[in-house]
C-alpha cells in the first residue's frame, strides 16, 4: 500500500479540522453547556497516574492507558478531557503534523475546506444531544493554540465523524478489518468468543497511545471501549450486560450530505442494547452515510450477526447450521445480493480472501480458545499457509493495526492487545470487576494475559521494521525524482522478498529513471507474487506493456 493511500482516510480526518465557517451557527452548540466551575479538578500522581473522585487515567505495565469515568453526559466529557488533557493534545498535534506533510498546498486545503463545511452543514442534526454535549466536553481539553482553525468543539464534532467522511468520499475501503465470531461447539467451552483487529493506520505515533475507555454513564449500561484519547465513539467495545459490537468499512458511494457517524451509533448501541434484536432497532433509527458492517454479539443470546448499513440499504446477516461467523469488508445478506457496488468490490478488493483464510484456519481447529483466536488475529500468512510477504493487505494481519480485541462476553472478560500492531501481549479485563472496584486500582488481570507473539523476536521482524523505512525513502526518491544506488536495491529487496510491492516500486523507480531492462524483470516479478487488488494487478500490468513498448 502507498504511504498517500495508507494515509488518505486520514487526511480527511485532519481536514474536518478546518471546517472554521460554520462557527457562527449556534445550532451545532449543545443546549445544556458547562459552566467553568464545572470543571473537575484532578489529582495528578505520576506521569502515568491521575485520578478523580468519579474515575481515573493509568498507563499500565503494558503501556495501555485505562480510563474510568462516570456521571452524566457532560461530566464524561469534561472528565475524560481533564484526565486525558495530555493524550488529547497530543493526538491532536500529531493529526496536524500529518495534514501538513500530506497536503501541503495551502490552496487544496482551502478547497477542501469549503467542500467540508458545505458537507457537514447538517451532521449535527444527527447526532444525539446526550453525545453532543460529552464531545463538547471533552473539547474544552484541546489545544486552544489550534483555535483559529475552528472552535474546540467543532474540531471536536467532526473528528467524531472523519471516518465516514473520508470513506465516502474516497469511494475506497482502504481500511482491511477483519473480525470473528464463534460459539457452541466451535470453542472449548462452548462460550461466546470474537477477535477482531482495527487494520487502522495513521502513522506509528498515532498508536502509540492506545486508550481503554470504561464508561459507567448516568444512563444505559457501562461499557469498555478501545480507541484513542479524544474519542467518544466506539470502534470496538463491550457492555457489562454482555454485548459486543465491532465495526468494519463497506463499499460506500458518495452521499450528498453528512448524517450519522457509525462510531456514535455503535456508541449507542452499545450504552443501550442488551440483545442483538435491541441493537437492530437502534442502528434502523439512524441514518447513516456510509457503508459499514457491525458485527454485534449477545451473551443473552449466545451468538454474532452482521448489521449491514449503508445510506439507502438495511440488511442482517445471520449464518444458518454452523456457529462462526466471518465478517470482513464486503455486505453477506440478502439485501445486498443484488447490489452492484457490493459485487464488485468483492471481486476486485482484497475482502474475500481475508475471509477465506479466516474460514480455513478455523477449519483447522476443532475447538478455539482465546489463545487460538489471537494466533488467527496475528497470522500473517496466505491463503494454504502462501508466503506472501510481510504487510500484505491479503493477511489478516497485515501489520499495521491500530489494536486487536478479543471478548467473551458471557463471561464479561476482553484482551486488549499492546503494541506493537497486535503482536504485543494481549491483556485482559473483568468488566464486573472493572466496574464494582475502587477507582484506583489497576484494572487489568495478569494472570489471564495472552502472552506477546514470538514473531517480535524473529529477526524477519527486525528486517520488516527496517523494510518501512526503506519503504518510506523509496517513496520519497520516486516522488522526488532522486536516485537510488545499487545497494540500497538490493537491500530493500533482501528486507521483504516475497511481497509485491518491492517489485513493483522498484520498476516504477527504474522506469522513471529509463532502466528499462531492470523495470521489465521487475514487473514480471511482482506478476509472480500474491498482488493486493486487481486494480493493483492492472497497473502493474499496464507498466509492464509500458516497459515492454519501450525496450520493443
Amino acid at each position: 500500500m502507498s504511504d498517500f493511500k495508507k494515509h488518505i482516510c486520514f487526511f480527511f480526518f485532519i481536514s474536518i479540522f478546518y471546517s472554521c465557517g460554520i462557527n457562527r451557527s449556534l445550532h451545532h452548540v449543545p443546549l445544556e453547556l458547562p459552566k467553568e466551575s464545572d470543571k473537575p479538578t484532578v489529582i495528578r500522581l505520576s506521569d502515568t497516574l491521575i485520578t478523580h473522585q468519579q474515575g481515573y487515567l493509568v498507563r499500565n505495565a503494558h503501556k495501555i492507558w485505562e480510563l474510568y469515568i462516570q456521571g452524566n453526559p457532560s461530566q464524561l466529557g469534561l472528565l475524560s478531557g481533564a484526565l486525558a488533557e495530555d493524550l488529547v493534545k497530543k493526538q491532536e498535534r500529531i493529526f496536524l503534523n500529518h495534514l501538513r506533510k500530506i497536503v501541503p498546498s495551502k490552496f487544496k486545503q482551502k478547497l477542501l475546506r469549503t467542500f467540508l463545511r458545505w458537507y457537514n452543514r447538517k451532521l449535527y442534526l444527527n447526532i444525539k444531544e446526550e453525545y453532543k454535549t460529552e464531545i463538547y466536553g471533552v473539547s474544552q481539553y484541546t489545544d486552544t493554540s489550534f483555535n483559529y482553525m475552528a472552535s474546540p468543539y467543532l474540531r471536536s464534532l467532526y473528528l467524531h465523524g472523519a471516518h465516514d467522511i473520508g470513506h465516502a468520499v474516497q469511494d475506497l475501503a482502504l481500511v482491511g478489518c477483519t473480525s470473528l465470531a464463534v460459539w457452541g461447539n466451535k470453542t472449548m467451552d462452548g462460550e461466546l468468543l470474537i477477535g477482531r483487529n482495527l487494520d487502522f493506520y495513521a502513522g506509528d505515533d498515532f498508536a502509540e497511545d492506545k486508550v481503554i475507555s470504561f464508561v459507567n454513564p448516568e444512563k444505559g449500561i457501562p461499557f469498555a471501549s478501545v480507541s484513542w484519547a479524544g474519542m467518544i465513539g466506539v470502534l470496538s467495545g463491550m457492555n457489562k450486560e454482555g454485548l459486543t459490537v465491532t465495526i468494519n468499512a463497506g463499499k460506500s458511494k458518495m452521499p450528498l450530505v453528512a448524517k450519522t457517524p457509525i462510531s456514535l451509533l455503535t456508541r449507542e448501541i452499545l450504552q443501550y442494547a442488551t440483545t442483538i434484536d435491541e441493537a437492530i432497532k437502534i442502528a434502523k433509527q439512524r441514518p447513516v452515510f456510509v457503508s459499514e458492517s457491525i458485527l454485534v454479539s449477545s451473551a443473552k443470546d449466545k451468538k454474532a450477526v452482521i448489521i449491514e448499513v449503508s445510506p439507502n440499504n438495511f440488511g442482517v446477516y445471520e449464518v444458518q447450521n454452523t456457529n462462526q461467523l466471518v465478517c470482513s469488508n464486503h455486505f453477506q445478506s440478502s439485501s445486498y445480493q443484488n447490489d452492484k457496488r457490493n459485487i464488485k468490490h468483492i471481486k476486485e478488493s482484497h475482502s474475500l480472501y481475508r475471509m477465506e483464510r479466516i474460514q480455513e484456519l478455523l477449519a483447522n481447529e476443532e475447538k478455539m480458545t482465546p489463545e487460538k483466536i489471537a494466533q488467527i488475529l496475528r497470522n500473517k500468512e496466505g491463503l494454504k499457509e502462501g508466503t506472501i510477504g510481510y504487510g500484505n493487505e491479503k493477511a489478516i494481519n497485515q501489520l499495521l493495526a491500530h489494536h486487536a480485541v478479543i471478548f467473551k462476553p458471557e463471561s464479561r472478560i476482553m484482551w486488549v492487545s499492546s503494541s506493537p500492531y497486535q503482536l504485543g501481549a494481549f491483556v485482559a479485563y473483568d468488566l464486573n470487576k472493572v466496574f464494582d472496584q475502587q477507582k484506583t486500582k489497576v484494572t487489568h488481570l495478569p494472570e489471564l494475559t495472552i502472552a506477546k507473539d514470538s514473531f517480535l523476536d524473529t529477526k524477519a521482524y527486525a528486517d520488516y521494521q527496517l523494510y518501512r523505512k526503506y519503504d518510506k525513502l523509496l517513496d520519497k526518491t520516486i516522488n522526488e525524482k532522486e536516485t537510488l544506488t545499487p545497494d540500497f536495491i538490493r537491500k530493500y529487496q533482501e528486507l521483504n522478498p516475497k511481497l509485491w510491492s518491492v517489485y513493483y516500486k522498484l520498476g516504477v523507480y527504474q522506469y522513471s529513471h529509463k532502466l528499462y531492462t531492470e523495470a521489465l524483470h521487475n514487473f514480471e516479478k511482482a506478476l509472480t507474487l500474491e498482488i493486493t487488488t486487481l486494480l493493483d494487478r492492472n497497473k502493474v500490468q499496464d507498466y509492464l506493456k509500458k516497459t515492454k513498448k519501450k525496450l520493443s
